[in-house]
């Protein structure tokens, strides 16, 4: 009774979701959109996949092989398998339901030619506490810290592979030393800003695994205009 089938708008794909758990936003909207220029046919790996909505709209927007898809929440991940069966994605989106750490048992190490995140933003014992188990896992660093998702997107990807990920600035300095202690080599930055004149909110990263080092810092992302109508770029992403 809980869970509702939301349309994303992106050839017919629909996406279940739990009103009581944690929904997607508009952080994982962007972060797909930033992916979606992946080169065609390519193997993905989505660390921390929740309800599997990167994974769907990639599906919708790419031209990608195969994704696979991480949840440690036993739930959610069958909430996400319903949503595969409903899109009728079964050949293109696989879902594995444990702890991102436990990937090699599943896949080789350099299997992937992307690897994309939205991890949770907060340490452990940082921000609201009193959150349900459910969106605690999703928010805060309790079964893999940024650390490990880093180390995993390395160790996943193939050589000069592709990492994505969305984050908050408040941690781009520990990101990018993350990044360059696995060997990914940040590579384009853009910030996310609520309206012009204000301060980033959140960080969109592109890196990619033994490249040399230079990094682009694209023009920043608006979400609303003036009047607190979405921005144009921002309805493009959403069309």
């Amino acid at each position: 009774m809980e869970e509702r089938i939301d349309d994303l708008g992106i050839n017919n794909l629909k996406i279940i979701q739990n009103k009581d758990w944690f929904c997607f936003g508009i952080d994982a909207v962007l972060l797909a959109n930033y992916a979606k220029n992946i080169k065609k046919d390519s193997n993905v790996l989505d660390l921390g996949t929740g309800t599997g909505i990167i994974p769907t709209i990639l599906c919708g927007k790419t031209d990608l092989k195969k994704v696979v898809g991480v949840e440690i929440q036993k739930e959610v991940y069958e909430m996400a398998k319903k949503s595969i069966k409903y899109n009728q994605l079964e050949n293109r989106f696989e879902i594995i339901c444990d702890n991102i750490l436990k990937i090699e048992k599943y896949y080789p190490k350099n299997s992937f030619d992307v690897v994309i995140t939205n991890p949770p933003y907060k340490k452990k014992g940082t921000g609201i506490t009193n959150e349900s188990e459910n969106k605690m896992i999703a928010r805060h660093e309790i079964t893999a810290t940024l650390d490990d998702f880093i180390k995993t997107a390395k160790c996943m990807l193939k050589d000069k592979g592709e990492f994505y990920m969305i984050h908050h600035p408040e941690r781009l300095v520990d990101i990018c030393y993350c990044m360059r202690q696995y060997k990914i080599e940040p590579k384009e930055i853009r910030f996310i800003c609520s309206k012009e004149g204000e301060i980033p909110k959140l960080v969109l990263i592109k890196g990619i695994k033994n490249a040399k080092p230079f990094l682009k810092i694209k023009p920043n992302l608006y979400i609303y205009e003036k009047d607190g109508t979405y921005t144009q770029e921002i309805k493009e992403i959403y069309s």
